[in-house]
């Protein structure tokens, strides 16, 4: 009887460590992952013209910006512009071949590319290209207006991105690009930004 008495805490404690090990083991923590850092805006193609603007360079930067990304007047003896206090029109001594900037009360408004320049807009045209050509690539979203100084074929055609009119545009925050149109009927000039792309004579 002592024996059997003996043996019953025994027992117990033997059915406490079989259901012990019936319990599933938890599994420990996992750690989860680190998040991931957000993918950065693709930079701009530096030799493709938008109505916003060309590579780092943007319409609306600073003075202090534009010369950060392309560099100073390439030719700070030249006049650019009447009163280049106000308004001022250059080429930054490390920007494309044949482009200029316009700054105007301190900010970029037009972003030029004539002569030799190589850039191209969006649309895959520059200078050297066909007036025929732009029509058709851009159907109804193109203006033609008569060039101020050429007879025709000679003329201006713009297509607004945004804040276009037929008349003549004054909202700061309208942008397009004009092809400037030779009398041999090709593009002799593009002009890329805001208002000021419809200023014939640079400045005014």
């Amino acid at each position: 009887m002592m024996r059997l008495a003996c043996l019953a805490p025994l027992a117990v404690l033997a059915l406490a460590a079989c259901d012990q090990a019936r319990e599933p083991a938890s599994a420990p923590p996992v750690a989860s992952a680190p998040a991931a850092p957000p993918t950065p805006a693709p930079a701009a193609d530096p030799n493709v013209l938008t109505a916003e603007g060309l590579g780092p360079v943007q319409i609306g930067m600073t003075t202090a910006e534009v010369t950060a990304a392309w560099g100073a007047d390439a030719n700070p003896d030249a006049v650019g512009g009447a009163k280049p206090e106000a308004c001022d029109e250059y080429h930054p001594a490390n920007a494309p071949t044949g482009v200029r900037v316009m700054i105007e009360e301190g900010r970029l408004t037009r972003i030029a590319a004539s002569r030799d320049a190589t850039v191209k807009t969006e649309r895959g045209f520059g200078v050297g290209d066909t007036a025929t050509a732009i029509k058709q690539a851009y159907g109804g979203a193109v203006i033609a207006q008569p060039h101020k100084y050429q007879d025709a074929p000679a003329e201006d055609l713009f297509a607004w991105s945004r804040g276009g009119s037929t008349n003549y545009v004054q909202d700061p925050g309208a942008r397009g690009v004009r092809y400037e149109i030779g009398s041999d009927g090709k593009v002799m000039t593009v002009m890329a930004g805001g208002p000021s792309i419809q200023l014939v004579e640079g400045c005014s």
